[in-house]
């Protein structure tokens, strides 16, 4: 679902630049709200795909150590390293709701003019549902740091699990 969000809204940040772009140097004029919905677009998206981006260990990291680990130390590395990393995801999101809680009075702008375009009234869409990004990524990367340490946990109990081999089998026959 957060692929589909991405995607969808990388399409849109496109199409809104191409038709800027057709906007501005085969008509003369520009379309002044594009920028701003693009770079909101863009903010949502990068938030959005955090999780997804560690999920997949696309982060730049350091794995010599964990490398030199076997599997249940291995573990308990990535557990206590979990830690901190969530503990500065809450603060970090704590701050970012606290941030746009802030703005709830100051409207988008580039809404506003659309919607006047469109509607002749404003939309009156506060730029606390931008800046929230911070908060709804964050809380995402984190759900998928404690997602990925219960996924380890378990894949890791499940090796360690005896399974008898074919030629234990065999003999106790």
């Amino acid at each position: 679902m957060l692929r589909l969000l991405a995607g969808l809204s990388m399409l849109l940040i496109v199409g809104i630049m191409l038709v800027q772009v057709f906007f501005r140097y085969a008509l003369g004029g520009s379309l002044i709200w594009a920028e701003e919905l693009c770079r909101y677009l863009l903010i949502w998206q990068t938030f959005l795909v955090l999780g997804l981006t560690y999920s997949r260990g696309e982060f730049v990291a350091l794995d010599f150590l964990p490398g030199a680990l076997n599997a249940r130390w291995r573990w308990i590395l990535r557990a206590v390293m979990a830690v901190p990393i969530l503990g500065f995801l809450g603060v970090m999101a704590w701050y970012g709701y606290d941030f746009a809680s802030r703005f709830d009075r100051q409207t988008i702008p580039a809404l506003d003019f659309i919607w006047t375009a469109i509607a002749g009234k404003t939309l009156g869409l506060s730029i606390r549902w931008v800046y929230i990004s911070v908060t709804v990524g964050l809380g995402l990367l984190g759900i998928h740091v404690i997602a990925d340490l219960l996924t380890t946990f378990r894949g890791q109990c499940l090796d360690n699990r005896a399974t008898p081999t074919r030629d234990a089998v065999d003999q106790g026959a």
